[in-house]
Order: structure tokens, then sequence, then C-alpha cells
């Protein structure tokens, strides 16, 4: 491998690699779990799914039920030290 591919590639196709896995991820979740995409014939004939509750289990996930209640802020520490005021 070495012999056609320069080192300095390698950090480029990892970071290629996790994309595309990112999106073949995505894509996969949406096939296999979204309410809205129908892939079965008897799905499909109906015009309007009344699914609120599998609607509502797939925008919830567990990655946003783990943020959920965390504070929108990406150095929490660093803001609340630099916030405090003397009087």
């Amino acid at each position: 491998m070495a012999r056609w591919m320069k080192p300095e590639v390698y950090p480029l196709l990892a970071a290629m690699t996790f994309v595309t896995s990112m999106c073949v991820f995505q894509i996969t979740r949406n096939v296999l779990m979204n309410p809205d995409v129908r892939i079965k014939k008897s799905n499909r004939a109906s015009a309007v799914l009344e699914n609120a509750e599998e609607g509502y289990k797939y925008s919830q996930h567990g990655f946003r039920k783990f943020l959920s209640d965390r504070t929108p802020q990406v150095f929490p520490a660093l803001n609340s030290f630099f916030s405090k005021t003397d009087n």
C-alpha cells in the first residue's frame, strides 16, 4: 500500500472514511427507523399515517436524551470562570 499511496494521504483517508461511515449510518437509520419512510407496499397505500408515538420515539433518540439536560456551552467551566463579577 505504501508503494502507491503517500503517507500524507492517511489523515485525509481517515477523515473521509469517518464521514462516509457517518453518512451510511444516517441513511441506514432513516431507511430502517424513520416513520416517514415507507418501504412496504401496504404502508405506502395510506396517504397519512397516524404514528405520532413512533415519530416521537424516532426524534427523541438516545443521544438527544443524553444532551437534553446539559447546558449548551462548549466550555462551561471556562465560561463560568470568566463570567464571575467582583462587586
